[in-house]
């Protein structure tokens, strides 16, 4: 009898644990960006310090990015699941709000948006990181170096540029000692990375609401 009631229970909770939102994971910006600096000759810690500049989360002395991040009318959150994080994107589209970042490398819909087919695609870590490393490199041919490319990444206001560049510098330089992150499995992209973007285009604006990184330190 205790027999016959056990198994549907564990195949109960097997069936609920399958369907369950999968939690956070940080390391799958870091290992995204791995695959993305791997195919685009990006360096590495260039992609891992703009993570950390734009969704670095402290957690006993460690900063991390992560994933499920979105940035909208001044205001940044991080969420558990990707889940919570596209539902929170489709409230902002339903109420006309277009302005906002997400993911990894909080990247802004207003202004990307056209190179997606749903705000979903840009809390993919792979897809976000590869679009992000595309933009770096052309950057990179326009100003010289990976500081002047992370600058405009954020914003061609010289001020803002180099704040941000500043942040950038640092974090970049606390990466030397930090092991390199796991591979990932390798992954067919399917959309299109900056076809008919402007020139100079920014992911994050600083001139607009929307485009402060997001930064917060965990108790």
């Amino acid at each position: 009898m205790k027999k016959s009631r056990l198994i549907p229970t564990l195949a109960l909770m097997a069936l609920l644990l399958s369907v369950a939102p999968a939690p956070a994971r940080p390391e799958l910006c870091e290992t995204a960006a791995a695959a993305a600096a791997r195919e685009t000759g990006v360096p590495l810690d260039v992609l891992l310090a703009i993570a950390l500049t734009e969704t670095g989360r402290s957690r006993d002395g460690t900063s991390r990015p992560w994933p499920w991040t979105a940035n909208a009318e001044g205001r940044g959150h991080w969420f558990d699941t990707r889940e919570e994080a596209a539902r929170f994107a489709r409230a902002l589209l339903a109420r006309g709000q277009d302005l906002f970042d997400l993911g990894c490398f909080q990247i802004n819909w207003h202004w990307h948006g056209r190179q997606f087919r749903q705000p979903e695609d840009l809390l993919d870590p792979l897809t976000a990181a590869r679009y992000a490393a595309r933009l770096l490199a052309s950057l990179h041919e326009e100003f010289g170096s990976w500081e002047g490319a992370a600058g405009a990444y954020h914003s061609r206001n010289p001020t803002h540029a180099e704040r941000y560049r500043a942040r950038f510098r640092s974090l970049r330089a606390g990466l030397d000692a930090a092991p390199p992150p796991p591979p990932v499995a390798e992954r067919v992209n399917t959309f299109p990375l900056l076809a008919g973007t402007p020139a100079g285009a920014s992911l994050v604006p600083l001139a607009l609401p929307s485009s402060r990184p997001l930064i917060e330190a965990l108790p």
